[in-house]
């Protein structure tokens, strides 16, 4: 924790290091009855069947509909994609010499004068059509979709009842978390909620700082006005450091903590969400706690007017393992892939480029999204991909090749994929990525190697064995895992087919694998899946 005064004098040397998009893991320790001061007023819910304490949100099960859906779709998109210049925008242009500083002073003059908030305004959404980018992500094989709530900077998408600064009444003036709900539950889709707000109380603090040096030395910048403090948030440190602010609750007062309970407990409400997503692990104990006991009750409520049993159907993601081992929720790895199969279902979310919109950003290819997908669902996960919408809310043209190439894929693979469970390995070939360490797995995606036609990943449905060759291979290839008289008890083959192929194949089964003669050509780009009979 920083003064505003010694914060200052190390704003210059921080720079663009602060441009990542978050630090540490939460570390604080988990207690399992409330203290005095953790269980407040201020955070009662309505009663149901879970109660907001840790030892009752033990009886949570995680829905079929997650375990099935393996895919899902995510618009990170809110003010700070009015700029298109990458995520943490409204932190880093109040960090001097930063690149988005920078680039803040050189188009729109420096930050005492024109802050974050008087962007706002540049975001009006002129192009968003909802109802078409659902229906384009569930033709690309979408089976949620989630709306960003909040972001760090405080600004709410949806008519929010406590916080003025909100998308119904700035930028497009529209409730976007509304019509983006109402356009994925017209498809069919689960839909969701992201909040990163939490931290914002530390993550914000840079906007009441000022420069270092240069002409306007000590000049405030705008979020030191009274007046702006709903919006920069009233912090009364700065807190900085290379990657970021300490990524934990140190420091964070109770005022802080309701105002989060309030507001996303608003959100639930209002949206009466699928799954909520928070960008850490499950915030402030016994808030936490309340709000996620909240959002299962809610969800019940909603299937009991459906089904007998009246269970709840709502997913939570926290990033601290302890949350999901502990079984009230499921583990998010930000970034993150796996080895090998986690007994427990996960989520990895990723993003194509940079959270938010950046122009002239390297995206993934589709190959690349593709491996990576097959591989989580291998291991037990899902993925759910980011696509950063500009300014406008229309995705531009090399987005559009990307989902059209997935869109393609999917046609063809997606039997595949969907309701399948992981077999009793997740694949074969040479190690995907090296040993992670538990930190590491969460923002270890690029570590990965390229997959190629030596890499081959399982799934299973019913009595169906699929298998995944990443790479197409030259005449033929041999699936060792599937070898006869192994540990694996492999049973005796019946067919092999190529998905998206109509011709007969031959093959070989025997105590060195399955040997399979493949066509000449791979039926579509990319991964290729084998349906294999008889070997569960």
């Amino acid at each position: 924790m920083l003064t505003r005064r010694r914060f200052t004098s190390l704003l210059a040397a921080a720079g663009s290091s602060l441009l990542a998009k978050s630090g540490p893991l939460l570390t604080q320790s988990i207690s399992e009855t409330p203290s005095d001061y953790e269980h407040p007023a201020g955070s009662d819910i309505p009663g149901g069947p879970f109660q907001g304490t840790r030892a009752s949100l033990k009886h949570y099960e995680v829905p079929d509909w997650f375990r099935d859906a393996k895919f899902g779709m995510w618009a990170h998109w809110g003010p700070q994609s009015a700029i298109e210049d990458g995520d943490w925008y409204a932190r880093n242009m109040y960090i001097q010499d930063s690149d988005q500083y920078n680039y803040h002073v050189q188009r729109y003059g420096h930050p005492s004068k024109f802050g974050y908030k008087d962007t706002i305004p540049a975001w009006r959404a002129e192009k968003f059509d909802p109802g078409t980018l659902i229906k384009l992500y569930k033709a690309a094989g979408a089976q949620y979709f989630m709306s960003m709530a909040v972001h760090h900077d405080n600004f709410d998408l949806w008519s929010s009842r406590y916080q003025r600064w909100n998308a119904a009444q700035m930028g497009p003036r529209k409730d976007i978390v509304a019509l983006w709900r109402d356009a994925a539950r017209s498809e069919g889709l689960r839909f969701g909620v992201s909040e990163h707000l939490w931290i914002t109380y530390k993550w914000f603090s840079p906007s009441h700082g000022s420069d270092a040096t240069g002409p306007l030395a000590n000049v405030p910048y705008d979020g030191a006005d009274p007046a702006n403090s709903d919006l920069y948030v009233a912090s009364d440190q700065i807190w900085g450091g290379t990657g970021g602010p300490e990524w934990n609750e140190s420091d964070i007062p109770a005022w802080w903590k309701q105002q989060w309970f309030k507001r996303i407990k608003d959100l639930v409400d209002h949206c009466q969400p699928d799954f909520l997503y928070s960008d850490g692990s499950l915030p402030f104990e016994y808030y936490g706690y309340n709000l996620v006991a909240h959002l299962y009750n809610v969800s019940a409520a909603r299937a009991g007017k459906t089904n007998k049993d009246g269970k709840t159907e709502a997913v939570y993601f926290s990033k601290r393992r302890e949350d999901a081992a502990s079984g009230i929720c499921i583990l998010d790895r930000e970034r993150g892939v796996i080895d090998e199969i986690d007994p427990h279902p996960w989520q990895s979310d990723t993003c194509i480029g940079q959270w938010h919109y950046k122009l002239g950003q390297k995206y993934k290819t589709p190959k690349q999204i593709i491996d990576q997908l097959v591989d989580i669902v291998s291991c037990n996960g899902n993925l759910m991909l980011n696509i950063p919408l500009p300014a406008t809310g229309q995705p531009d043209p090399e987005e559009l090749a990307i989902i059209a190439e997935l869109t393609a894929w999917m046609a063809v693979n997606g039997e595949a994929i969907f309701a399948t469970r992981p077999w009793k390995t997740a694949g074969e070939g040479p190690p995907a990525i090296a040993s992670a360490s538990e930190q590491a797995a969460q923002f270890n995606e690029s570590a990965r190697h390229d997959l190629t036609a030596a890499d081959v990943r399982f799934t299973v449905k019913n009595s169906t064995l699929y298998a995944f060759v990443m790479g197409w291979p030259d005449y033929q290839l041999t699936i060792k895992s599937l070898a006869q008289n192994t540990a694996l008890r492999v049973g005796k083959i019946e067919n092999v087919e190529l998905l998206g192929y109509s011709g007969k194949l031959t093959w070989q089964h025997n105590n060195d694998g399955l040997t399979i003669y493949v066509p000449r050509e791979a039926p579509t780009r990319h991964a290729s899946a084998f349906r294999i009979t008889g070997a569960i």
